[in-house]
């Protein structure tokens, strides 16, 4: 998706800027369900789901859901808005799959951050993505199902030696429907 998004972003289809390997720097944390409620993998945020949106909102989210999702994929009506304050940051999981399909589309709002991808099988194997205000991320394959993904704490939030500071932060998520059980 080399086109701009709104306030200038773009994200190339990579989800932000991207770093490979993480170094030394990589702890491993315990695999966790997704949601606060669930599993406690969320701080300091609030949350709901939104299907009635502005008429410019909607021309924004389908764009999303054009780029994210193939043509013929069903996906949940109900768009997921998380509001992470300053402080807060989510702790590494894999979103389960009870509740969403293979794709999940975020748009990172507000404020930059980073997120961090770390594969199940081999802690080493890890990504940084810088996501700038209004950029999109998409995770699907392997970045979906074999990598945990955390936002980091502040203090923690650093991408290719910098600091990145964090504010209050808003993402909008869009998934596709879990697929029936085999």
């Amino acid at each position: 998706m080399p086109r701009g998004w709104p306030g200038g972003g773009t994200d190339g289809g990579r989800g932000g800027s991207c770093r490979r390997g993480c170094g030394g720097g990589c702890r491993r944390a315990a695999r966790r369900c997704c949601g606060a409620s669930w599993a406690k993998a969320i701080h300091k945020y609030r949350e709901t789901e939104r299907l009635h949106w502005s008429q410019e909102s909607r021309e924004i989210l389908q764009r999303v859901r054009d780029v994210a999702f193939p043509p013929q994929v069903p996906q949940l009506a109900q768009v997921h808005v998380l509001d992470l304050d300053k402080t807060g940051y989510i702790k590494p999981h894999i979103d389960s799959v009870k509740f969403c399909g293979c794709t999940i589309a975020g748009l990172s709002l507000l404020s930059p951050s980073v997120m961090r991808l770390v594969s199940e099988q081999n802690p080493r194997d890890c990504l940084d993505l810088l996501l700038e205000r209004r950029s999109l991320y998409i995770l699907r394959g392997p970045a979906r199902y074999e990598f945990t993904h955390e936002i980091l704490k502040d203090e923690e939030s650093f991408f290719d030696g910098q600091k990145i500071p964090r504010e209050r932060r808003i993402s909008i998520i869009c998934r596709n429907l879990p697929l029936p059980p085999s």
